[in-house]
């Protein structure tokens, strides 16, 4: 394993879907997990189970479509957090619609949750990935290995998110840290069923694989020997 036991770990998007699920799966006696999300009763039911498997919850309630909080943020942790051994990137929001008839509000918020953020909070927290040799996990989309009709906002941010974790990648990898990016189809998350009614379908969550798969597959990425370079995880 390359997660040691008394590791700390920063998750964003933690208090649902995927992140929920792979914080659970990285919960352990030893560990201090910090937890970002928006919604304060669901991230309090996270921070829970994450107490109950033994490991330290701390929560951040933080609104990463405000670029303003999320920079005080960034400072925040970057001066309160000196060694970091695993920052997921896990939060994303997305809204559908043709080119022709969308809103740039609708570009914007999505820009500052998908791209924006990750981008402020891995620069805050590059010191201390770098003093832990830590790793990075970019949750991505198949919306930013391809743009489909409809998707052109949230693949444009996305696609942009693929390349933030290529460079960074590669400006890192000789100081320690390993950055990967993974790529799920879809999943049987909130957005998904958001997705639906955007598309004027039918949500069947039992369609889909299930968050738990996607986070077991990050994990299993995490725990790679670090004399292997993971750069993509791709999985339907």
């Amino acid at each position: 394993m390359t997660i040691a036991d008394d590791a700390i770990l920063f998750l964003t998007g933690a208090s649902s879907g995927i992140g929920a699920a792979t914080a659970r799966h990285l919960s352990a006696p030893g560990r201090t997990i910090h937890l970002q999300g928006r919604d304060e009763s669901r991230l309090a039911a996270i921070a829970a189970d994450v107490t109950t498997a033994g490991a330290k919850a701390v929560t951040h309630r933080i609104e990463l479509e405000d670029a303003v909080a999320v920079d005080a943020a960034a400072i925040d942790l970057a001066s309160s957090i000196p060694s970091l051994d695993l920052l997921i990137h896990s939060a994303g929001m997305v809204t559908l619609a043709s080119v022709e008839t969308a809103e740039i509000t609708e570009l914007d918020r999505q820009y500052n949750v998908n791209l924006r953020a990750p981008f402020a909070l891995t620069t805050a927290l590059t010191p201390a990935l770098l003093a832990a040799r830590g790793q990075v996990i970019f949750v991505n989309s198949g919306a930013g290995q391809r743009a489909s009709p409809g998707w052109s906002q949230y693949a444009a941010t996305k696609f942009g998110l693929r390349a933030l974790a290529d460079a960074f990648r590669a400006e890192v990898a000789d100081r320690g840290v390993r950055v990967t990016t993974v790529y799920p189809g879809r999943t049987a998350t909130p957005m998904q069923q958001k997705v639906h009614r955007f598309e004027g379908r039918e949500y069947q969550a039992d369609s889909f694989m299930g968050p738990e798969l996607v986070a077991s597959t990050i994990v299993h990425a995490i725990e790679m020997p670090r004399s292997a370079t993971v750069p993509e995880v791709s999985i339907r």
